[in-house]
């Protein structure tokens, strides 16, 4: 898909690897529909992105709110006359605790905005991107999706299930002119864990007090986000991180599951 004058809308818009993509597809000559829940953030990405803002709608919308997301193509199309592309991006963390000790407010929260949100994003724009002559679903999972992490057992399963329904999707859309990726990011820099209302404080070093990993800008990602998007890759693996663990993963689930634990077990809260 060539971007220039093409309407790709974007949720999570308003920060992180959201901003960055919005940035990134105005550059390109895109048009960009940005949604989030965050009004000032929307319009903090609206200053950043300078003249190409004028490519820009925002959208203040809550993405598990069904009947909000339902109503939100007749805006977009009022705003561009179309719509070419959706990057599903919008998502938050659990905090980092086991499963036994996470209650039920936290599980549905995070189920809710990363899978539901995706799912009901996708339902309401997919008849009008299969209008298109091409058309184009990005969905961001995460390392996080085919790796158990401990401490984030219900994130994991929220990605793990954006991955399989985007390969269904893939598959149910294989004779359709609308191609359908899914991208598993590894270690970002964005506020993702502050914007989930979790305490970021002992993420940010390990026993010895040295980083615990080395994240990858979140510019950086959206740019090999897009560059997937374009040469319509099934799979997009963001950062040497998620390369790695999906190789490691793919070799040996129950040593994989074993190097992460000792790598992430100094953050676990019981």
């Amino acid at each position: 898909m060539e971007l220039k004058n093409k309407v790709i809308l974007v949720t999570g818009g308003a920060n992180g690897i959201g901003r960055e993509l919005v940035l990134n597809l105005l550059s390109k000559g895109a048009r960009v529909a940005a949604v989030d829940i965050d009004q000032a953030g929307l319009e903090e990405t609206s200053q950043l992105a300078g003249a190409a803002a004028e490519r820009m709608s925002k959208h203040n919308v809550d993405i598990t709110d069904r009947s909000a997301v339902s109503a939100l193509p007749e805006k977009v199309i009022a705003a561009h006359s179309q719509v070419d592309g959706l990057i599903n991006n919008a998502g938050i963390i659990q905090p980092f605790v086991k499963i036994n000790a996470l209650d039920y407010g936290s599980i549905d929260r995070v189920m809710d905005i990363n899978f539901n949100g995706t799912v009901n994003m996708t339902k309401a724009f997919l008849p009008h991107l299969l209008e298109r002559p091409a058309a184009q679903i990005v969905n961001i999972s995460s390392m996080g999706g085919f790796l158990p992490v401990p401490g984030q057992g219900v994130y994991g399963a929220s990605q793990a299930a954006i991955k399989l329904f985007s390969e269904a999707l893939f598959a149910e859309l294989a004779n359709t002119g609308v191609q359908v990726s899914v991208v598993f990011p590894g270690a970002i820099a964005t506020d993702i864990a502050a914007r989930s209302g979790i305490d970021v404080t002992a993420m940010q070093a390990d026993e010895s007090g040295q980083s615990s990993f080395k994240p990858m800008p979140a510019s950086k990602a959206a740019e090999i986000i897009i560059d997937g998007m374009l040469k319509n890759r099934f799979h997009i693996m963001v950062g040497s991180d998620s390369k790695f663990m999906n190789f490691l993963y793919r070799l040996s689930p129950k040593f994989a599951t074993n190097f992460i634990l000792k790598q992430m077990g100094s953050l676990l809260s019981e």
